[in-house]
């Protein structure tokens, strides 16, 4: 389904893919579409073992994009769990291994989020804004963690 090897073997260690096509399942397609507000083709979902979503992804991106959002989604998914540390970790993998994508600001973020809801050190959120002022200075995330500044 997806040519690009990296991206197929990401998803099939870590997700339990579901196709349904707008044309060949279209009554399916119906229904999923209302129950998660699919507008546009494509739209993947990231949705956690209770069926809720936890991070969308709209249209057609280049693998390394591509392959950026499904572990910042994966990343979401933990955090929302409450397994903070681990979503750490994925979020630094995104800012570290696809740093020219418009996920790495977003995982920066989130990481920082992530490491203080995870230790309760505010020092984290100080860390991160610290980081955005060396990488990323211009993207809305470092606005949002402008606050955090001392």
């Amino acid at each position: 389904m997806y040519p690009n090897s990296s991206v197929a073997e990401f998803i099939t260690r870590h997700f339990v893919p579901v196709r349904v096509h707008v044309k060949e399942n279209a009554e399916a397609f119906k229904q999923l579409g209302q129950r998660f507000s699919a507008q546009w083709t494509p739209t993947v979902l990231i949705v956690d073992p209770d069926g809720q979503e936890r991070h969308r992804l709209e249209g057609f991106l280049p693998a390394d994009d591509f392959l950026a959002q499904l572990k910042v989604g994966l990343a979401h998914a933990e955090f929302a769990g409450g397994r903070f540390l681990e979503a750490e970790k994925l979020f630094r993998l995104v800012a570290g291994e696809h740093p020219a994508t418009e996920s790495a600001p977003e995982a920066l973020y989130w990481a920082g989020v992530a490491r203080y809801k995870g230790t309760n050190d505010a020092g984290a959120l100080t860390d991160t804004a610290r980081a955005f002022s060396q990488r990323y200075s211009d993207t809305a995330w470092a606005k949002k963690a402008s606050v955090w500044k001392t």
